[in-house]
C-alpha cells in the first residue's frame, strides 16, 4: 500500500499564495506519476497538475500560469505552489499517485486538504 498525506491548505485572501505538500509513504522510485486534483463545491474533481518520475509536468490550461508542481525525491514529497489565488480556486485538493514496480497498476489517493480563498 502507498499512503499519501496532503497538507498546506487553509484560508487565504485572494491574491495570496499557498504551497501544498503530498508526502508518500514509499520511495519516489515506486511512483510513476503524482498528480494534484481539485474538487470545488458542487463540482466534479478535476486534475490540475501532474509530474512524472522523470520530472515531466503537465497542467490544466486554466491554471498553468499560477500553479507549479515540483518534487523532492529525498523527501518523497510533491508540492503544488499556487500563486495569485482567487475564490475560484476554493475546494479540496487531492494528491494521487500511480504506482510503479511492486505497486504497478494501482492509483492511490490521499484524504485531501481544504483550500478556501476569500474575496
Amino acid at each position: 500500500q502507498v499512503q499519501l498525506v496532503e497538507s498546506g491548505g487553509g484560508l487565504v485572501q485572494a491574491g495570496g499564495s499557498l504551497r501544498l505538500s503530498c508526502v508518500a509513504s514509499v520511495s519516489a522510485l515506486n511512483i510513476a506519476v503524482t498528480a494534484w486534483h481539485r474538487q470545488a463545491p458542487g463540482k466534479q474533481r478535476e486534475l490540475v497538475a501532474s509530474i512524472t518520475d522523470g520530472g515531466t509536468t503537465n497542467y490544466l490550461d486554466s491554471v498553468k500560469d499560477r500553479f507549479t508542481i515540483s518534487r523532492d525525491y529525498a523527501k518523497n514529497t510533491v508540492y503544488l505552489q499556487i500563486d495569485n489565488l482567487s475564490p475560484e480556486d476554493t475546494g479540496v485538493y487531492y494528491c494521487s499517485a500511480d504506482g510503479s514496480r511492486r505497486y504497478r497498476g494501482r492509483t492511490y489517493w490521499g484524504q485531501g486538504t481544504q483550500v478556501t480563498v476569500s474575496p
